[in-house]
């Protein structure tokens, strides 16, 4: 396609964007506990300081209900949701998230991104979803549910369930539904859009509040005041922890979606670039009168959806905001908060990704105990230590598969050659030689695991050992620690009379071993390129049998 036609097509996948994410703007301003309007404010400065900035053609960058339930679940404990000091509050944390990415970009942190796996990061926003669509269901039903922890407001809801305002519940229901269908029937088409015009419409003319129905009220217009109103300093210490937990999350979902829609279209993508485009995005943001701004899987589907194949359809949908606000606020006054609560709850249960956790039940049990932990965390204690605790786990998780990693004893059979079977004790390569394949790099975790099993090995060979062949393709590092225990086992064997060597050393292994005396305990003649050297000096049958490995 020409680049007039290209243009011509974001273009009109900006609009289609506009009308299908103005509602659930508005829906994340609400889960952020900011006034209505500020959802809108997000999208005018930071998808163009994106734009700018970024590398990624296809992420939108505004509001998004991950970083939105952060922000509230502390922010609404030092000041009253939607006050002015609450609006304070918020620019300031999305000063200093701008800021953390800031420092992220100029030190090249990108690969922090890495450090939150796509297993904890399915169960943080599974929690985010249980805890918003529980927190939507007082609206939806006409009840109050003053309580914060997700607990709490359970027990509210089951209470007041024979208070529920019976038009406000049937209202809801029917948003629910139709939004939900609309999703899966008409999956282009601004459906939230079309039902909240005509939930306002509805709402004005059939005077739905004189039956019970609540309002949202007025809904003040035009451009944000441009400014920023800093708290005191301890204010700013307490929301250090907000931002740095947007910030991870930011960086983590920002990256995971940028490269999943650039692997889609063949195209490269600079997650340093994307993050200064993100910092600059929550600059715009702390500025402008919204919120802190993230890079938006969902809204970046729905723009694909709608056409967009560069940051031009962010552009315009800046521009389309613009315009509502400019002229279309007033009419919001009409519209019921069981309507918004109801766009929030499909958001909500929309983040709770079912097929990849049915995945992750089948394909790996641990790591879907591992997701739905993290999901039980967020949900109960709080989206903010639930990001902490996500992060925590994704690393534990990555100790515990290096501190157990995969080990083999190899064996040789004429017609399909090289095996692995499980190192326990009682096998061998063949009499007297066990050829041993520890499949992580050794550090001060590991390291007496691995001895421990050599041990175990030689202990329980049916017939005398001679040597042992560390296979060590996987053992790229060696640290301190480790080489201290693995120079005990090099002089327990050699005291037993068991010979010891390394096979497949890599030249940062080679380095390693030199630089803590592990070469020299060994003997340099016993550190092997290849498998066929060291079993050629073992002088076993299988050296003839083995070429080049």
């Amino acid at each position: 396609m020409g680049g007039r036609g290209a243009a011509l097509r974001d273009t009109l996948a900006g609009v289609t964007l506009a009308c299908m994410n103005i509602p659930q703007l508005l829906g994340y301003a609400r889960i952020a506990g900011m006034p209505l309007i500020a959802g809108l404010y997000t999208a005018i400065l930071a998808p163009v300081a994106f734009a700018i900035f970024g590398s990624s053609r296809h992420l939108v960058v505004a509001a998004d209900s991950g970083t939105a339930a952060i922000l509230a679940g502390t922010l609404s404990q030092m000041a009253a949701p939607g006050s002015t000091h609450y609006l304070s509050l918020a620019a300031t944390t999305a000063l200093l998230t701008a800021g953390l990415l800031l420092f992220a970009r100029i030190f090249r942190l990108g690969f922090l991104a890495d450090f939150m796996s796509r297993t904890v990061l399915v169960g943080f926003l599974t929690g985010v979803g249980i805890q918003v669509s529980i927190a939507m269901l007082g609206d939806m039903l006409g009840i109050a549910v003053p309580a914060r922890s997700t607990i709490l407001q359970v027990w509210q809801i089951t209470r007041g369930l024979p208070r529920s305002n019976v038009p406000t519940l049937i209202l809801s229901s029917l948003m629910v539904t139709a939004i939900l269908g609309g999703r899966r029937a008409l999956p282009r088409m601004p459906v939230a859009l079309v039902l909240v015009v005509g939930a306002i419409w509805a709402s004005r003319v059939l005077r739905l509040a004189t039956l019970g129905v609540a309002t949202i009220g007025p809904v003040p217009g035009g451009l944000p005041a441009f400014g920023l109103s800093l708290p005191t300093w301890s204010e700013t210490l307490q929301l250090l922890p907000v931002a740095a937990s947007c910030f991870v999350v930011i960086v983590a979902q920002s990256a995971a979606t940028a490269r999943a829609f650039a692997m889609r279209y063949d195209e490269r993508t600079d997650e340093d670039a994307d993050i200064l485009g993100l910092a600059v995005a929550n600059g715009a943001a702390a500025v402008s009168g919204a919120f802190v701004v993230n890079g938006s899987p969902t809204q970046t589907a729905m723009a694909d959806r709608a056409g967009a194949r560069s940051q031009l359809a962010q552009v315009v949908l800046a521009v389309c905001v613009i315009v509502v606000l400019s002229v279309l606020t007033s009419p919001l006054q009409y519209l019921p908060r069981c309507v918004l609560g109801a766009i929030v709850f499909t958001i909500a249960i929309g983040m709770i990704d079912v097929p990849t956790l049915r995945a992750m039940r089948l394909e790996s049990p641990g790591e879907f105990q591992l997701a739905v932990v993290t999901a039980a965390a967020v949900a109960i204690i709080g989206v903010q230590d639930g990001v902490l605790l996500a992060v925590a786990l994704s690393l534990l998780r990555h100790v515990r598969q290096s501190y157990r990693p995969h080990t083999a004893v190899l064996q040789f059979d004429p017609e399909h050659g090289w095996s692995n079977v499980p190192a326990t004790p009682g096998q061998q390569t063949e009499p007297g030689l066990i050829l041993y394949r520890f499949g992580a790099d050794l550090f001060y975790a590991n390291a007496n695991r691995f001895a421990d099993e050599v041990h175990a090995l030689v202990d329980g060979a049916p017939c005398p050992v001679r040597r042992v062949v560390i296979e060590a393709d996987a053992i790229t590092n060696l640290d301190y620690t480790a080489a201290r225990i693995v120079l005990l086992l090099i002089n327990e064997l050699t005291r037993r009379q068991v010979e010891i060597a390394f096979a497949r050393v890599s030249p940062s292994l080679r380095a390693d071993m030199d630089r803590h005396g592990v070469t020299a305990a060994v003997g340099s003649d016993r550190l092997f390129v290849t498998r066929h050297e060291a079993l050629t000096a073992a002088q076993g049958p299988l050296a003839g049998r083995e070429s080049s490995a």
